[in-house]
């Protein structure tokens, strides 16, 4: 993948003053603005947002789990905030991160000036406020009880307006991604600049076009089975309603034929955005380039088909049981070759331990113990065992928190002083990482042993016996959220106090480095070149008739390395 430097254009120390020609004002971020920059910058302001919203409600969980009774809140109101939370960590704070990078970076790494389709994709964001605002109200007036699969009928008024409200919430944030993923396949397809061949994509942009692809086949599956559920809501139709015929399993099967490739559309990003983060920082190649590439195509395929799995204590025969098993297990295989990719990529290198390298080794770990979990809960007969169990929560929160939320700091640290021109604290950075990795081992690994000896998930009361590991999950939950706090003043404090970043202060190869920090609006003055490969750290092997190496050539235009 590695491309012939191309003689006379080394990247250009451009200075700051075409940016300064156009810069943005803080007014144009609470706008409708087709900016793609503005755009992720407004993406990834509402996914923190609702992070926190969410993760105050987690808090009010393990508050309320501290203890064997329910003396901290009702159990009803348990259920419903378990409810919310999950909606909002996944569609108000998870996806739109993830669509946060792909808005900002994906036209700066292929060297566009814009989206495919600009204003679209400032539809796109905006739809995404009214959906969590209804998200909010189904709150307020009474979330669906029994969770994200609650079936009806329904016999209390409010529930069903919350029921409904939260439906149509999900209906309109799930649009609202549908029109994104259009967007960044037409975008990458369409408008890389004519040197940039596939092959020579960032990984990132593979990652992306993976879960453009998953998003445009899967949530619109999730789409039809909310109307259908509206339906038997509000049009007492009974599609799923058993009492008239319906089939609450059918509601099941279209539901996590979504929510299933929805893990992948959490945390391919991630696994694009660390591809990223890693070989800079290690100031190596990365390590197998189109096994990686192609690994994430892989994923989305097989995302697809492992649904089921969910669901081997539905009554699912036998024989198709092992078909989802199977299928399962093979997912590892694609996942293996990235875990496998990137430590061959950090190993041996001139590794800095920032803040950013920091969260992705820490994503590499802690995504590593969920996934050998997953491959656990592979195994019908085991998952039969600890279904609904904590060791399930344990399990998806290494994963989705261990892999996606680290994945989100790590890209936070690196493209900072892209975004803002500024540098991190970088002391501020690492007590973040460390009171971060250990609050999350800490809330998150005793779940395991907590499922193994049956502690269903959901319920706000437990065995007594289990008090302690409970408790003890409570003060990891804890040290997690203060750990939110020197990542906040870091942000804060940095953005108008740090120190001035340059244009690539990483000395990093991919296209977004080539323009000034932050970038013009139309980001480049000129079409950029693509003189190198995105990740060709320390390659002599290609050199131009004055023998010059790609570290050389920066130097020569002071960008030393």
């Amino acid at each position: 993948m590695t491309t012939q430097l191309e003689k006379p254009n080394p990247p250009k120390d451009t200075g700051p003053v075409h940016q300064q020609e156009h810069v943005r004002r803080w007014q144009d971020y609470f706008t409708f603005n087709t900016d793609h920059k503005v755009i992720g910058i407004q993406y990834l302001v509402t996914a923190f947002v609702f992070s926190v919203v969410g993760g105050l409600m987690a808090e009010a969980i393990r508050t309320e789990l501290a203890t064997p009774d329910p003396d901290f809140v009702s159990p009803l109101l348990y259920n419903r905030l378990m409810t919310m939370h999950g909606t909002m960590m996944i569609f108000l704070a998870i996806v739109p991160a993830g669509a946060a990078f792909a808005n900002y970076l994906i036209p700066l790494m292929i060297g566009a000036k814009d989206m495919a389709f600009p204003k679209l994709n400032a539809v796109a964001f905006w739809m995404a406020p009214p959906g969590a605002l209804l998200l909010l109200i189904s709150f307020l007036v009474g979330a669906p009880e029994a969770g994200w699969t609650s079936y009806p009928p329904l016999s209390v008024v409010s529930s069903f307006w919350g029921q409904v409200l939260w439906i149509l919430s999900i209906l309109l944030i799930g649009t609202s991604s549908i029109l994104g993923a259009i967007n960044f396949i037409t975008t990458m397809l369409k408008m890389r600049i004519p040197s940039m061949g596939l092959h020579k994509m960032p990984l990132f942009c593979w990652a992306m076009l993976a879960v453009s692809a998953l998003i445009v086949s899967s949530t619109s599956v999730l789409a039809g089975a909310l109307v259908l559920l509206s339906f038997d809501l509000i049009a007492g139709t009974s599609f799923f309603n058993p009492a008239g015929g319906g089939d609450p399993v059918v509601y099941q099967h279209l539901f996590w034929f979504y929510s299933h490739p929805a893990v992948y559309i959490m945390v391919l990003p991630f696994f694009g955005l660390v591809s990223e983060v890693l070989p800079v920082h290690a100031r190596k190649p990365v390590f197998g380039y189109r096994a990686i590439a192609y690994s994430s195509l892989l994923i989305a395929f097989l995302g697809l088909i492992v649904w089921a799995h969910h669901m081997f204590t539905s009554g699912t025969p036998g024989w198709l049981r092992m078909f989802f098993m199977a299928a399962t297990m093979l997912i590892a295989v694609p996942t293996g070759i990235k875990v496998f990719g990137w430590t061959a990529t950090i190993w041996g290198g001139k590794i800095r331990l920032n803040s950013a390298m920091l969260f992705g080794i820490g994503f590499i770990a802690l995504f590593l113990v969920g996934g050998l979990s997953g491959v656990m809960l592979a195994s019908a007969t085991f998952d039969l065992h600890v279904h609904d169990t904590y060791f399930v929560v344990g399990h998806f929160h290494y994963v989705l928190f261990g892999g996606a939320v680290t994945g989100i700091f790590s890209a936070v640290y690196h493209w900072f002083p892209k975004m803002t021109g500024r540098m991190v604290n970088e002391t501020l950075g690492r007590i973040h990482f460390v009171l971060t990795f250990l609050g999350m081992n800490l809330t998150f690994l005793p779940m395991h042993k907590l499922g193994l000896v049956g502690m269903n998930r959901r319920i706000a009361m437990y065995d007594p016996q289990l008090q302690d590991l409970n408790q003890l999950c409570t003060a990891g939950a804890y040290l997690t959220a203060i750990s939110i706090i020197p990542f906040v003043i870091n942000m804060l404090w940095s953005i108008n106090r740090g120190e001035k970043a340059g244009n690539n202060p990483w000395k990093a190869l991919t296209l977004e480095w080539q323009t000034t920090s932050p970038p013009a609006i139309e980001n480049f003055d000129e079409e950029p070149v693509l003189w190198a490969g995105p990740y060709d750290y320390g390659i002599d092997s290609h050199k131009d008739d004055n023998s010059q190496t790609v570290e050389e050539l920066l130097v020569e235009v002071g960008a030393e390395v």
